[in-house]
């Protein structure tokens, strides 16, 4: 008896023990089954996940801030320390907010001391340029855990639609949070699946006693920032009490339906309030930059102070960053959505399409495509210095065209030291029209180098990623139609088949037909013709929609075909109204998204080329006009026409085209770069492989339109203005 007692003593700590470290099974209807073929998150796998998934600029801060920290640290209160140390929370970094301030301080002192050192050196502009630029980077670094907060929440709430949907999906048939959470995990991808491993891990590493607390701790956070999301947690929570499963499968339907109507509403308002800053963004970051060039070519000449290097400090630097800030603002405020992700992440396999692929024989040579576009950057970069370094190389070198065209066009300058009465001459420019063609060289490098590192990074596994939703767009309905023969009583082997059949020579018919085939003719079980590594229907279609449906279909179907019938068709429904509603929140966006593309395919690219041409033209007859009105003041014109006209014309310098070019140039990419970025971010949400997509077919599209137009332009205003001043100009 006594030994009776023992045994099973010793096996009711075991199963106390197992529940206590599953903290969360015993509120819900199915605490005491085990999670089949799941594995706990521990500390360990936590913190691996974390390490692999997070990107590399966290490290890189996260690193950063520890040195500064190894020097001093500073107190910012009880206020700003709690608010840093939530972002910090949030954004899973692992640093301290006094770490945070004091690498903020550390950048403010060495831009100072670097800003000292090239004033003295080189003049009191890179003083000032380098103050600016420090009290910058002490704002922003102070800010970096609330800015990656801010991003972390968006790219969080982008996945919201898809997690309750996985949580609904797997609770329909099997009514346990804690394995519901471990399922979402699994098939979404970071930030939320990081976040929602941390919910389990702090239940297993003891900072929670249950699922409920940790998952509440966790859902407190999103309050402020998305409430739908914590309402639909709510409901799918209250539906492990209800004792009816009729009302137990209404909540979860409910919860379902909260998070995408309220998601609709949100984003119908953001519509209507996003013509006003899209309108701000268009005009401060576009037009007025872009028509305020015409009116430089007068200013520099008349103004010998203004350098090109003060335009490109203003035009590269200050306003692109004011656009982007303006950019970002705008999308830190777009609602959560159904956004799409790089399917790469879930094959890993797939990650192979993101290089230059050389067969060589029975295997292939794998390029990373930045080295190609490194190598296409520096030879159009050197070729477009090429002038300066002629000038450098030889001084004043220059190659004659026609009689009105040089080549490089340099202007000697006698300078004479007024204590040694030494002559020192130097070269202005270069002005000429081969100087003025070779700077288009320049956004050549930068934007065809960075749209073809993108386009080779992205463009074959988009496609593959296409495929796949054309099959999650057909999958509903075949769904339902597998679900249908299961209710009728056929086997899944059988229903397969059937299915094929009826969807032959579609992408889902494919993927039915594939399944079939695997169970007929390879005589492998449902698990294996669906998840097998080498020969499983899903790895040939990689979609977490179709996964997760598999998935569903492979639990369900162990309780009989009836009940996975009713999981099937629940998940059709549910993949339908996700589509409905991702439907119509681009049918909202449709307008200003078609103004932005238009904006970037054609509007920026042709207005600038135009500019520059126009600017090109005005800067040859400048110098013209200089350069005779200096001949007529040495033929004795009179004493006040001697002094006044050339000083006017600033001598006929001013800002080359080649230096005029550069800056518009290197602007039109920095500008394509970022309303590509913003009109993906408004109309995906989050999306980086078609980020990547898009900068690589808009920077190449758009630059070659800059360029080609920028050429003709510039060729033919100058053929009219040496026309023009050969005949007046005599």
């Amino acid at each position: 008896m006594d030994d009776l007692v023992s045994k099973y003593k010793e096996k009711l700590e075991a199963e106390l023990g197992d529940r206590l470290r599953h903290g969360g099974l015993g509120i819900s209807q199915q605490s005491s089954q085990g999670s089949a073929g799941s594995s706990s998150i521990t500390s360990r796998e936590y913190e691996q996940f974390r390490t692999e998934r997070l990107p590399a600029e966290f490290t890189i801060y996260e690193k950063a801030c520890g040195v500064a920290g190894n020097f001093f640290t500073v107190n910012l209160g009880v206020g700003k320390t709690k608010e840093l140390e939530e972002n910090i929370k949030v954004s899973h970094l692992n640093v301290k907010p006094g770490n945070v301030s004091s690498l903020a301080i550390t950048s403010l002192v060495l831009c100072i001391i670097i800003g000292i050192i090239l004033g003295i050196l080189a003049g009191f502009f890179f003083l000032t340029t380098f103050l600016i630029i420090g009290i910058l980077l002490f704002f922003i670094l102070l800010r970096v855990p609330t800015i990656l907060a801010s991003s972390w929440r968006m790219r969080a709430s982008n996945q919201m639609v898809l997690c309750i949907f996985y949580v609904v999906t797997y609770m329909r048939h099997t009514s346990n949070i804690e394995r519901a959470i471990e399922f979402a995990s699994q098939h979404l991808t970071p930030p939320l699946s990081l976040d929602l491993k941390k919910v389990l891990w702090d239940v297993e590493s003891g900072a929670y006693s249950n699922i409920r607390d940790s998952l509440e701790a966790y859902l407190s956070s999103w309050k402020q920032f998305n409430m739908e999301f914590v309402e639909a947690f709510h409901l799918i929570e209250s539906s492990l009490f209800e004792p009816s499963e009729e009302r137990r499968q209404a909540l979860l339907d409910k919860s379902l339906d909260v998070i995408l109507e309220e998601t609709y509403e949100k984003m119908l308002h953001y519509a209507h309030n996003l013509k006003s800053p899209i309108t701000t963004l268009h005009m401060l970051g576009i037009m007025l930059p872009i028509l305020g060039l015409v009116i430089l070519p007068l200013a520099v000449s008349f103004t010998e102070s203004i350098k090109w290097y003060h335009l490109l400090m203003f035009y590269n630097v200050i306003l692109p960053a004011i656009v982007y800030y303006l950019g970002k603002n705008i999308l830190a405020t777009r609602p959560s959505g159904y956004g799409d992700m790089d399917i790469s992440d879930l094959n890993p396999e797939l990650k192979k399409f993101k290089y230059v692929r050389i067969p060589l024989g029975n295997r292939e040579l794998l390029i990373h495509p930045g080295w190609v576009a490194g190598i296409l950057f520096a030879v159009l970069f050197v070729a477009a210095l090429s002038p300066v370094i002629i000038n450098i190389v030889s001084p004043g070198t220059d190659y004659q065209i026609s009689k009105s065209f040089k080549m490089f066009d340099f202007e000697a300058k006698n300078i004479t030291n007024t204590a040694t009465g030494r002559v020192t001459t130097t070269y202005t420019g270069p002005y000429g029209i081969g100087a003025s063609i070779l700077s288009l060289l320049f956004p050549l490098s930068f934007g065809l180098s960075l749209g073809l590192y993108f386009k080779l990074r992205s463009s074959n596994v988009i496609k593959v990623r296409d495929d796949a939703k054309r099959l999650e767009e057909e999958f509903a309905a075949s769904l339902f139609q597998l679900g249908n023969r299961l209710g009728d009583g056929i086997p899944a082997e059988i229903a397969f088949g059937r299915v094929a059949e009826v969807t032959r020579g579609t992408q889902s018919g494919t993927f039915f037909e594939l399944v079939s085939k695997n169970l007929v003719r390879v005589g492998l079980s449902l698990q294996d013709a669906l998840f097998h590594p080498q020969y499983g229907a899903v790895k040939q279609f990689p979609s977490n929609i179709v996964l997760s449906s598999m998935k569903v279909l492979t639990e369900s179907i162990k309780k009989g075909p009836r009940i996975a019938s009713q999981a099937l068709l629940n998940v059709s429904r549910y993949i339908k109204e996700i589509h409905r509603v991702d439907e119509r929140l681009k049918d909202l966006m449709s307008d200003i998204i078609s103004d932005m593309k238009s904006q970037i395919h054609f509007l920026a690219p042709t207005i600038s080329g135009i500019v520059v041409g126009i600017t090109s033209m005005i800067t040859l007859i400048l110098r013209a006009l200089a350069q005779r009105t200096q001949q007529l003041t040495a033929q004795g014109a009179g004493s006040g026409f001697k002094v006044s006209i050339p000083n006017m014309l600033g001598g006929g310098g001013g800002i080359p085209t080649y230096f005029f070019q550069l800056i518009v140039g290197i602007y039109i990419v920095q500008i394509l770069y970022i309303l590509t970025v913003l009109s993906n971010g408004i109309e995906n949400g989050v999306d980086d492989l078609g980020e990547k997509h898009a900068l690589g077919n808009n920077l190449i599209r758009s630059t070659m339109i800059y360029t080609i137009l920028t050429l003709i332009v510039m060729i033919s205003f100058n053929a009219i203005a040496v026309t023009i001043m050969s005949s007046t100009l005599k």
